[in-house]
């Protein structure tokens, strides 16, 4: 992955979109009427896109890309000035309404609908266990219907009941988020990310200067001590959660981390865990697969 000016190049074969996951009902694909469907994912920092020829589970996308938010008002004159129109759109944000009108207004050049991901209490077969549905974060519900359609498939290739898993998002901040094995949400955490935990001890203790640091088992310079710190910290509530969930549901959970800084998270967890950075697009393609199918 790498950065050219204002934009991210993502992977050119992201392996999340290699595997077909169950949803609409057998020959649905081969019936359905080819339409276009462009899937969005505006997060805290960046814009990320997808075009996908159907809104089938599983699909690679055509073509795909990703933006500083800084730069959305330059897609319709760049990244998207070539795209082919799509025919449908669902998008995700937690970025805010002001980003999300920027988009949709980069969106006029094409005749199509913007439609952004509201949680609802059940959905593409997660059923959602916060309080009050629509308070969950969009981008943490996407991430387990996703991580659901992971699920469903694993079973399927396996002849097993679905694992519950814990889905972790690695961003400005970290969620860490618990689903059994019938596809429940129980519930979850909120944690700062990396950086808002450095900003929070540079502002709140004098003296104290947050450079960039490594992370190791016992830090002995203030810069490791800072970055391992907040690594670990992370780590250990994702383990804490680990072993809870196992308890509860009785079976071992995956454990899915996506987000920009999981790597930095990674090379900690005492977990087995696999990175997947196309988590949501996945989540969004089984949204879109399970709406056109009722």
């Amino acid at each position: 992955m790498g950065f050219r000016g204002g934009k991210c190049d993502l992977p050119d074969t992201p392996s999340g979109f290699r595997q077909r996951v169950p949803g609409p009902p057998a020959g649905w694909a081969a019936t359905l009427a080819p339409v276009s469907f462009l899937a969005i994912d505006i997060g805290n920092t960046r814009l990320k896109w997808a075009l996908f020829a159907q809104p089938v589970p599983g699909q690679a996308p055509l073509r795909h890309g990703a933006v500083f938010l800084e730069t959305i008002d330059e897609l319709a004159e760049t990244d998207w000035a070539t795209l082919p129109p799509p025919d449908h759109m669902l998008g995700c944000v937690v970025a805010g309404e002001a980003v999300r009108r920027r988009v949709e207004e980069q969106m006029e050049l094409w005749d199509v609908a913007p439609r952004w991901v509201v949680s609802r209490p059940a959905e593409a077969g997660v059923v959602n266990g916060y309080d009050h549905p629509s308070r969950l974060g969009a981008d943490r519900w996407v991430a387990l219907v996703g991580a659901r359609a992971r699920l469903l498939a694993e079973a399927a290739a396996t002849g097993r009941p679905p694992r519950p898993a814990l889905v972790v998002m690695v961003g400005t901040a970290v969620t860490v988020d618990a689903l059994d094995g019938a596809g429940n949400f129980l519930g979850g955490l909120i944690l700062p990310g990396f950086g808002l935990m450095l900003r929070a001890l540079e502002m709140g203790t004098a003296g104290l200067k947050v450079p960039t640091g490594e992370t190791v088992e016992f830090p002995t310079n203030t810069s490791d001590a800072l970055m391992s710190g907040g690594v670990f910290a992370i780590a250990g509530a994702v383990e804490r959660q680990h072993k809870r969930l196992a308890a509860r549901d009785g079976g071992t959970p995956r454990v899915l981390i996506a987000g920009g800084a999981a790597v930095k998270l990674a090379p900690a967890l005492d977990v087995e865990f696999e990175i997947v950075d196309t988590l949501l697009f996945e989540g969004l393609l089984g949204m879109e697969a399970a709406r056109i199918a009722r």
